[in-house]
């Protein structure tokens, strides 16, 4: 597999891998997200986002979200603790529209005072939306709990209070500190030559500023440990059990990746499932999730389950988590774990889209593009020893916080 890719001068990178395809996908992201927030700004990146669309000096809100519909395409945008990105997928002959569109964007924002009012109440909906939902909402609380007083707790969409406080003149200053050319990639997947991607994004983007960045990031270097209950007018108890892991450079990320797969990752034949949800009945809802960022990531188990059955469950899973402890896994055992997890990345990595923002997360992380055969064959590599020292590195019974929310 091949990925392109070139620097411009002022530093915004690019990568792109052909695809030959009527559809393509194309999307910009920066290095800049809740993490990047000052106390007073808790939000800020996710709510820029949001009014990034709502007028340049040349389109007002109207023509923004219409311009890529109008040519069968759909554009999109998210925001996650370190990045922020907009994306669009599209016919292949409408490069250089969509390049146009995300450069306009990007550089022309006005922030119309009238539409930020009017987000601010989208904004507070979307907050609202997530607390009446407990299953999403204990996520949020858990990592605020788990990298309490450092930027990686911050909630990407922020607090009410802070929400509505946002004006102009704050959304500006945070561009100005946050987003910088060299901070920033393009990613493509689609049928264009790449020498036309060069020259579409010199010429949209060549004139953006050379300054290069100067933030930095605070390293997260805690060590949390909590236990906490606490009473919510749900139908189930709500649990997650997690501590902090390993970082996308680490050198066991992967075997962080294969730990979180045999626990409780993608599939019905992970042991949480097969040893709790299928064996007992006690939960429906049983997941694992593993999250690495630049410097750190997190760990965590999510658990619903009726009250009478959240103690048992809870034992269980522990019970689960020390066999990964102190048992290695045996020769099939690992070599079906391989052909899993290699088969999800495979699968994950036949979607296009999925592609683009691999491609894109992997030039911000190291400079490069990680292709997809390199990273089944990190899985390849893994040895049962080393799934079982990252197992009691992370897995440590001192290292697992715990949040409940208990029905009133």
């Amino acid at each position: 597999m091949t990925y392109q890719t070139h620097t411009l001068d002022n530093g915004i990178r690019l990568v792109h891998k052909h695809w030959p395809s009527m559809v393509a996908n194309c999307g910009v992201i920066i290095n800049t997200g809740s993490r990047d927030e000052k106390a007073r700004e808790k939000g800020m990146a996710h709510f820029i986002e949001h009014t990034l669309f709502k007028g340049t000096r040349h389109r007002k809100a109207w023509h923004i979200l219409s311009r890529i519909e109008n040519m069968g395409g759909a554009m999109n945008a998210f925001t996650t603790k370190e990045e922020t990105c907009i994306y669009s997928t599209f016919l292949r002959q409408d490069y250089g529209r969509v390049l146009e569109l995300f450069a306009d964007i990007s550089t022309n924002s006005t922030f119309p005072v009238k539409e930020i009012e009017k987000e601010k109440e989208i904004v507070l909906d979307e907050i609202d939306s997530y607390l009446d939902n407990p299953s999403e909402a204990i996520f949020d609380e858990f990592e605020e709990l788990l990298f309490q007083g450092h930027p990686l707790g911050t909630n990407i969409l922020g607090t009410p209070d802070h929400v509505r406080s946002f004006t102009r003149k704050h959304i500006l200053r945070f561009m100005k500190h946050n987003y910088y050319a060299d901070q920033t990639v393009i990613c493509s997947v689609g049928d264009i030559p790449f020498s036309r991607f060069i020259r579409l994004a010199e010429k949209y983007y060549g004139t953006i500023s050379t300054e290069k960045s100067k933030k930095t990031r605070i390293p997260f270097n805690g060590k949390p440990g909590f236990q906490q209950e606490k009473k919510r007018s749900n139908h189930q108890v709500h649990t997650i059990m997690g501590c902090p892991a390993h970082a996308w450079n680490h050198a066991n990320m992967y075997s962080m990746s294969m730990v979180n797969h045999v626990l409780g990752g993608a599939g019905m034949s992970n042991r949480l499932n097969m040893n709790i949800s299928e064996k007992y009945g006690f939960c429906y809802n049983l997941e694992s999730i593993y999250q690495p960022y630049s410097d750190t990531g997190t760990f965590m188990i999510y658990m619903g389950t009726h009250p009478g059955y959240m103690e048992k469950t809870i034992s269980l899973v522990k019970k689960e988590m020390q066999k990964m402890r102190e048992i290695k896994l045996g020769t099939l055992q690992l070599h079906r774990a391989k052909k899993q997890l290699a088969g999800q990345l495979a699968i994950g990595n036949e979607s296009p889209l999925n592609q683009m923002f691999s491609m894109g997360r992997s030039m911000l992380l190291y400079n490069k593009a990680i292709p997809v055969e390199q990273a089944i064959q990190k899985v390849e590599n893994l040895t049962s020893e080393t799934i079982l020292e990252t197992a009691n590195e992370v897995l440590a019974p001192d290292n697992l916080c715990r949040l409940s929310y208990k029905l009133k």
